[in-house]
């Protein structure tokens, strides 16, 4: 199964605002990723071409870094998942600026009926509060997203599972 999911959001800010906000993704300092709910974003060598880590039992290798806003993820695991993921930085005007989260992948196996039935739900539910933090830190007042009940439910299942905790990742 072929999956294309994008979330974007825009901001009343400059693309070089909002690009130095990518920069922080996985940093003891991220203030993009919302670990305050999710498993953190590690990587063996921190934000870098090549690095290897993930969140939770999500695995991708680091493929492209760009100053101007743009982090791109190779997936690794779970099996099943063959594709990548990213966010990217898109200037509408001086002062307005989009944050896209993209993920394009091809699923086959198991994850042909986990990613509908569990991942995506999750991934959604991570990527609009990653997109809410970002708000936050613009200065805009922004709803939280707290999802369907069905993503609320996995979402709690996932914790006493604990999907929350990275696993077999060297971190920094």
């Amino acid at each position: 199964m072929d999956v294309t999911n994008i979330h974007e959001r825009e901001y009343p800010v400059a693309a070089p605002d909002v690009a130095a906000l990518v920069a922080t993704l996985s940093s003891e300092r991220d203030r993009l990723w919302p670990t305050e709910s999710w498993p953190p974003m590690r990587f063996d060598r921190g934000l870098v071409e090549g690095a290897i880590g993930g969140h939770g039992p999500v695995r991708y290798r680091v493929e492209r870094v760009d100053p101007a806003g743009v982090v791109v993820f190779r997936f690794t695991g779970p099996k099943g998942f063959d594709g990548w993921h990213g966010y990217s930085v898109h200037a509408h005007s001086p002062s307005a600026t989009v944050l896209r989260h993209e993920l394009r992948m091809r699923t086959s196996g198991w994850a042909r009926a986990s990613w509908p039935l569990f991942f995506r739900p999750l991934h959604d539910a991570l990527i609009e509060e990653s997109l809410d933090k970002a708000a936050r830190e613009f200065g805009v007042d922004d709803v939280r997203y707290r999802g369907p009940l069905w993503t609320r439910l996995l979402y709690r299942v996932a914790r006493r599972v604990g999907v929350q905790r990275p696993r077999s990742v060297a971190v920094r």
